[in-house]
């Protein structure tokens, strides 16, 4: 008797092992079996748990479980559920967390990525668990993680992300209705690649669990059929973070152009169809500020020191050459400062007293200044071609500008008086509107690649930061679709740490 259950457990536990090794097997077949919409599914990168997908033919819905410590930095670790895929291609779903608690941080995502391995180069829609979401992105391999969060305060329903030859959509909302949520990074992402959903847990010793619904894969390798609509986010990058955050603040059809900060803080200034508007620096709805006659408004404007006066640049009258105009900041009748035109507003004094501006006469373009209360204009550039983009430093001290005196446009500096004019940036890109800090430590400008001629819009380009301590090294600080409009005035937030930028996009 002891010998023959001896021999059935035996033989039970060979069938266990027997029906073990058959369900490993099983597992292993289904983890290489197509799953809906997608091809296959697998971690990425290290991960102490193994994640997995259920796929709910019926609704049509997908449960991702995933581990994994981050996706961010320079490597990442997640549940990836994929296609291989070329061309275009664009990826809507909505996407519910299961479950409360867990890290505020973790992640459920639309994702395109190049390759499979950890530290690819992708881009991808993140909603995390607190409800904040970003499209980040790696724009080479094994580069650091950036992201540009979108103008949303909750997560939102419906979530997609589109790939249009280099560059990266967001955009949200709910059912049908969704619209450009952030900005547009180029990453080139080439051939064949990877498009699908994930989950990261943002613990390595735990799994969360995310449903993907109303999941909609559309991929292709044709030209649209139709011209692309310009949109343009109004964003904010934070010089302080190791990984350049940024942040959307405003998204809208068409164009704006040339953020200005207001002195408190409070508001985030631009131009849009002429006229000067007004938003709450943290999102909400535009304000038209009243400027009168003055319904031409180009994206050459300044505040005064105390905040309480505008100075503008405005094409509405005479031969609609750029006129330079004073306004209160709370809007009212323009005063006119500048009797020649074209003149373009750039900077204004730390005492109040003077403006600095490009003015073009008699076809060559150079720095002036004049008082602000009016007067006879100063000339204080005589080089040819274009001097342009004067600013004033903090302590009043330099009038910064550019200038392309010698074959390519770099930045410069001079005395108030247009004495001891120097060269700040010699490089290999043509650099345009220099910003300094209220704090006189940093200088901001956008870089052009060097074969660009003049400040076109639509182009990429790059805000590059340099510090004013003498190291004069230089970071970037965004690359994007931009240009003419992105910075042509000083958008320093009065702290010194944030800093306002326009991106621009091409969607169909």
């Amino acid at each position: 008797m002891h010998k023959v259950m001896t021999l059935s457990l035996a033989i039970a536990a060979a069938i266990g092992v027997f029906i073990g090794i058959a369900d490993v097997r099983l597992r292993a077949q289904n983890a290489g079996a197509p799953v809906g919409l997608f091809e296959n599914h697998g971690d990425i990168g290290t991960v102490l748990h193994a994640g997995s997908v259920e796929y709910d033919a019926a609704t049509g819905t997908y449960t991702v479980t995933g581990s994994g410590e981050n996706m961010w930095s320079t490597a990442d670790a997640f549940q990836f559920v994929w296609k291989k895929v070329s061309g275009d291609v664009t990826l809507t779903a909505d996407i519910s967390f299961l479950g409360t608690g867990g890290n505020p941080h973790r992640k459920a995502v639309l994702m395109i990525r190049q390759s499979l391995d950890a530290d690819s180069p992708y881009a991808d829609v993140a909603v995390h668990g607190v409800g904040m979401t970003a499209i980040q992105f790696r724009e080479e391999k094994g580069a650091t993680t950036q992201e540009v969060q979108a103008n949303v305060t909750t997560a939102p329903q419906r979530v997609r992300i589109e790939k249009r030859g280099d560059y990266f959509h967001m955009l949200t909302g709910e059912g049908k209705e969704l619209q450009l949520a952030a900005g547009s990074p180029r990453i080139p992402i080439t051939g064949d690649f990877y498009v699908g959903i994930g989950v990261c847990s943002h613990d390595k010793d735990v799994t969360e669990r995310a449903v993907f619904s109303h999941v909609d894969l559309e991929t292709s390798t044709a030209a649209p059929p139709e011209k692309p609509g310009l949109y343009s986010t109004l964003e904010v990058v934070s010089i302080a973070s190791a990984s350049v955050e940024r942040r959307a603040v405003y998204a809208t059809p068409g164009r704006i152009e040339a953020p200005n900060w207001t002195r408190d803080g409070k508001w985030l200034l631009f131009n849009r169809d002429g006229r000067m508007e007004r938003l709450p620096a943290d999102g909400g709805q535009p304000q038209i500020i009243d400027t009168g006659i003055a319904t031409r408004c180009n994206n050459d404007h300044v505040l005064s020191p105390d905040g309480t006066l505008l100075a503008i640049s405005d094409m509405s009258q005479e031969e609609h050459k750029s006129i330079i105009y004073i306004v209160p900041l709370a809007g009212g009748a323009p005063r006119r400062i500048t009797m020649n035109s074209p003149s373009y507003c750039h900077g204004w004094s730390p005492d109040g007293k003077t403006l600095a501006f490009c003015g073009e006469r008699n076809g060559n373009y150079d720095v002036y200044t004049i008082p602000a209360a009016g007067g006879e204009e100063t000339r204080l550039t005589t080089a040819a071609g274009i001097d342009d983009g004067p600013e004033y430093s903090p302590d009043g001290k330099y009038i910064y500008f550019n200038s392309v005196r010698t074959g390519r446009m770099q930045i410069w500096r001079m005395g108030p008086d247009g004495s001891n004019q120097e060269q700040v940036t010699s490089d290999e890109f043509n650099n345009w509107f220099a910003h300094i800090s209220p704090d006189g430590k940093w200088m901001v400008f956008l870089s052009y690649d060097k074969d660009v001629t003049g400040h076109p819009g639509g182009t990429d380009v790059m805000l590059r930061l340099m510090a004013l301590d003498g190291g004069k090294k230089i970071t970037v600080l965004a690359r994007l679709f931009g240009g003419q409009g992105t910075i042509n005035v000083t958008s320093w937030s009065p702290d010194s740490q944030r800093l306002a930028f326009v991106s621009y996009h091409l969607l169909w």
